[in-house]
This record gives structure tokens, sequence and C-alpha cells, in this order.
């Protein structure tokens, strides 16, 4: 077959399919999403205590704050266990403090940060009351990845199957006999009103004895949303990803 032939031939079929195409039903394109959410109880506590010192000389300042984070620190260990509490030292710092109207160096100020979290609230509200070096900066209850995992699976399935639903439901209103699923994402998000004493900062002194610090950790909201486009399709037997 000669080149103009062959060239020809090529041109015929992309005429052809191209004609073919446009007798084709056209499909319509929505974008829709679905959601679905489930409340969980917050299981991990945690507590961040502080100290703040001041005074004249660094070296002096420096000292201080860390004879009471390594007193923080001997109480917190002695409740830490691994997957349960875990404590970790936050920031460290010393600066120095200038006088108002020379603007020379009259002294020294610093702050020492300690952490303790972790799912035994109890072991670690009564920490509180024993800690006596520092006072507790903030208290705050989150969610744990094991807590979460276990719902999203459940709340992942009831969000498709809405999807699905949705999908459905509008495809026969359009008055289309099916629809395919094109992309799709799947995103979890938690939510959820504050714990209580998340504002309990800065207490004025250390908690005295073993008293616990009353906390109330709250529901998180875990919800799970579907989005994507919905070709809708003549086709009632559309295979449905």
């Amino acid at each position: 077959m000669s080149l103009s032939r062959t060239l020809a031939a090529l041109s015929s079929a992309v005429v052809a399919l191209a004609a073919q195409a446009h007798n084709e039903q056209p499909r319509e394109r929505i974008t829709l999403s679905a959601s679905a959410s489930t409340e969980v109880t917050r299981d991990v506590l945690g507590i961040g205590f502080s100290t703040t010192k001041e005074g004249s000389d660094a070296a002096a300042v420096q000292t201080a704050l860390k004879q009471a984070l390594d007193a923080a620190l001997e109480q917190a260990r002695r409740v830490a266990k691994p997957g349960q509490v875990d404590v970790r030292t936050g920031g460290f710092s010393l600066m120095p403090r200038y006088a108002p109207k020379t603007g020379q160096i009259n002294g020294w100020q610093g702050r020492a940060e300690l952490l303790v979290e972790g799912k035994d609230t109890a072991g670690i509200a009564q920490l509180a009351g024993r800690i006596t070096t520092m006072t507790v900066q903030s208290v705050d209850y989150s969610l744990s990845r094991e807590a979460r995992e276990k719902v999203e699976g459940e709340v992942t399935a009831q969000a498709i199957a809405r999807y699905r639903a949705r999908a459905a439901d509008y495809s026969r209103q359009f008055g289309y006999g099916g629809y395919v699923i094109g992309e799709v994402s799947v995103n979890t998000d938690e939510a959820g009103p504050a714990p209580r004493f998340k504002a309990v900062r800065a207490m004025a002194a250390p908690m005295g004895g073993d008293e616990a610090l009353p906390t109330e950790a709250g529901k998180a909201t875990v919800t799970v949303t579907v989005s994507g486009s919905v070709q809708m399709t003549q086709d009632t037997g559309a295979v449905r990803r």
C-alpha cells in the first residue's frame, strides 16, 4: 500500500472515531460529598508544668531552675510507664533582664517546663498534687491513635455507603439509570468542645499533698467525609466503582 493510501486510511479511521464519539450518549458529571461521624471519649491526659526564677546572678538562676526541674522529674518518673505515662522536658530558657532607664542588664530570669502525658489519667492527675516545685501551666485531653483507628473503619464504611446512596439517588432524580464513580477523596477530622480544664494556666501556687487535679475528658467527634465526582449514565448495568 502506498503512503498516500495509508494516510487516507488513517484519516478515515480518525473521522469515524470522532463521529462515533459525537454520536455517543453524553454523560453528565456531578460532584457530591457525604459524611459520617461518631463521638469518642478522649483518653489521653496531658499536663504541662512550669516554673520561673529570677535573680541577679545568671548561674544562680540556672541552678534554681535545674533544681526545681530535677525534683519534678523525680516525682514524674515514679509514675512513668511505657505506653501509659510519658514524661518529657519542655523549654528551658535563661534571659537577661534590663533596667528600664539605662538599658543595662540588672538581673536574669529563666523558665523551665515539664510535660506529662498518657492514658493513665488518674495517675497523671494525682501527680499534679505531688509536684511542688513547679505549677500547673496547662491541662489538655486528646484522643489516642488507637481510639481513633478503632472507630475510623466503621465510620469510613458508613460515609462511603452514604456517598454511593446519594450518587444513586441523584442520578435517578436527574433521569439517569446508573452512575460511575470517578475520583474520590476520603478525609478524617477530629473535633469537639475544648476540655473543661484546658483554660487552667499558670496556677498561683502548686497543689498540696496528694490532691488530684480535677479534670473532665469530654468527647471528641471523629468525622469521615467522602467527596468526589460521579458520572451519571443511562446504562443501568454500569460498573459502580
